[in-house]
């Protein structure tokens, strides 16, 4: 029509674990395109995206793209996207953003469904901060929204919820490098800087109004994400502990989602405990802090929340297995469930039937859902499925499957926490929580794994699995041991004697005051039990 548009776009990741960011950013848009790779089809994290854009009331145009690839299908995706997502199959526009093809359309589209924003100049300024990160010159860059009135240079604003106060230092948009501005105005997305020293003080969520003009109410924030998955994290030197705090403080600034609070171990020293919203946001966590931060961490075996049921009847929660209750304390241990959905073709139903069996998991439903692709409902433990079950999806589908899951809730089992012993001493950073019937396999495995990830040492070291105050495994580490009958040629056997008796007396000696170092491997054993 002639006339110039802005249009602001977020890319939002797709898997389950990082659903807290696509809603934030749902909540500072108007509209979303759902985009279906031609070749894969309707996966379950498309589902679960989609879901969260309904309810967000935005207006959405789905899109198949990479219809360049040989292996594109076009017709069937059209057809699991009326059938899955309810979206009329003609409504779907093909791309492909790789040679350009169908993007001048998309465009239009764009321009002609997704409405303008809301005219709302007059009103008192409210802008939503949707994302933020640390720059080090800059210092905290918030990434707003304004959703009514204006926000200028110099202007002294506050947060609704925290009461911070500060002047506005620098405006920008992206363009999509960071281009700076006057002034942001109703509609605009764009970026801030004040003088914020303190990376929480403004948190994402939070509404900034004018400090002599405020609002009367903010904006509907977001719904605070409750983590599911813990773990300790460690500095490896004991003097990186206030480097690890700066670096999470930093991190949890652009990943809202996370949390961490200080922890002590007996074996690693201080550290952290940390949230996170499932096992891949774990690990992106910890690839950010050694990469972006330089920090070199031991990471202990990620847990899920357990509800511990007392003797009284009241109910403790508990997300470290080493601060669980001494046996006799409590009559049951409750462990979380997850409605598991797994997307599959249909040849992958038997061996992905197989997998989620062996996980515990009871089979609820299964629906046909266009093509030969599936989609298989099940009941599952949520701690079986957080460490490798992912992998071994993909592996039992040749990667065609894809999963989502939610909380159901508890339900008491028949668990134990097992502990590991290292010349005696308890580890409490190597404990976890296992079904009663499989702690004497998980303790014999775990025991011979460690056995071959645990360094000699000059004394022998006994490796013990324990459950319920009893070892159900053992091996032991030889030590490192000097010939000391190497100038020894022949000659009487006392000598020898003697010399082996001062040699192991030395041991003793050295046993009792010996500490044992342990390796990030101790911790990966763990994960890779079966």
């Amino acid at each position: 029509d002639g006339r110039e548009y802005t249009l602001n776009l977020i890319d939002t990741p797709g898997h389950v674990d990082f659903s807290y960011e696509v809603s934030r950013s749902l909540a500072a848009c108007e509209g979303a395109l759902l985009i279906v790779d031609a070749a894969q089809g309707v996966e379950a994290q498309t589902i679960a995206n989609v879901y969260l854009a309904i309810e967000s009331g935005l207006e959405i145009i789905p899109v198949i793209n990479k219809i360049d690839l040989p292996s594109a299908r076009p017709d069937e995706c059209r057809q699991q996207i009326q059938e899955v997502i309810g979206l009329p199959a003609d409504d779907c526009l093909l791309i492909s953003a790789k040679d350009g093809t169908g993007v001048p359309e998309l465009l239009e589209r764009i321009i002609e469904k997704i409405p303008h924003p809301r005219n709302r100049f007059d009103e008192p300024l409210r802008a939503l901060v949707f994302d933020s990160h640390y720059d080090s010159y800059l210092g905290v860059v918030s990434h707003i929204r304004v959703v009514s009135g204006q926000i200028r240079n110099r202007m002294k604003v506050r947060g609704m919820s925290r009461g911070l106060s500060c002047e506005v230092v620098s405006l920008g948009v992206f363009n999509p490098k960071p281009l700076p501005v006057q002034e942001l105005s109703c509609g605009h997305v764009g970026f801030m800087t004040g003088s914020i020293k303190d990376v929480r003080e403004l948190r994402v969520g939070e509404t900034i109004t004018a400090s002599d003009q405020p609002a009367s109410e903010p904006l509907p924030g977001y719904k605070e994400p409750r983590p599911v998955v813990f773990c300790g994290m460690f500095p490896v030197e004991n003097d990186g502990y206030e480097n690890l705090r700066e670096a999470l403080a930093k991190l949890q600034l652009n990943d809202a989602a996370f949390h961490f609070e200080p922890d002590t171990s007996a074996a690693l020293g201080f550290g952290f405990r940390c949230g996170f919203l499932g096992l891949l946001h774990m690990e992106i966590v910890q690839e950010r802090l050694e990469r972006e931060f330089d920090v070199d961490l031991v990471t202990t075996c990620p847990s899920v929340v357990y509800s511990i049921e007392m003797l009284d009847g009241s109910f403790k929660e508990v997300d470290n297995p080493s601060k669980l209750p001494p046996l006799g304390q409590y009559q049951n241990i409750h462990e979380p469930y997850v409605r598991l959905k797994v997307y599959m073709p249909n040849e992958s139903v038997g061996p992905v039937m197989e997998l989620v069996k062996q996980k515990r998991g009871e089979f609820r439903d299964l629906k046909y859902i266009g093509g030969n692709r599936v989609v298989a409902t099940y009941e599952v433990p949520f701690s079986d499925i957080i460490v490798d079950f992912h992998d071994k999806l993909k592996s039992r589908s040749r990667g065609y499957a894809s999963m989502e899951y939610e909380l159901i809730g508890y339900r008491a089992g028949k668990l134990v926490r097992l502990d590991v012993a290292l010349g005696g001493d308890l580890v409490d950073a190597l404990s976890f929580i296992v079904p009663a019937d499989n702690a004497y396999y998980k303790g014999r495995d775990l025991v011979s794994k460690l056995k071959e990830v645990i360094p000699s040492q000059l004394f022998e070291v006994a490796v013990q699995a324990v459950a319920n105050g009893r070892t159900i495994s053992r091996a032991t580490v030889k030590a490192k041991r000097k010939n000391v009958l190497a100038k020894c040629y022949g000659g009487d056997i006392t000598r020898k004697r003697k010399l082996l008796e001062k040699q192991k007396a030395g041991k003793k000696r050295m046993k009792q005051v010996g500490n044992v170092e342990i390796p990030q491997e101790a911790f990966m054993a763990i994960l890779s039990l079966e």
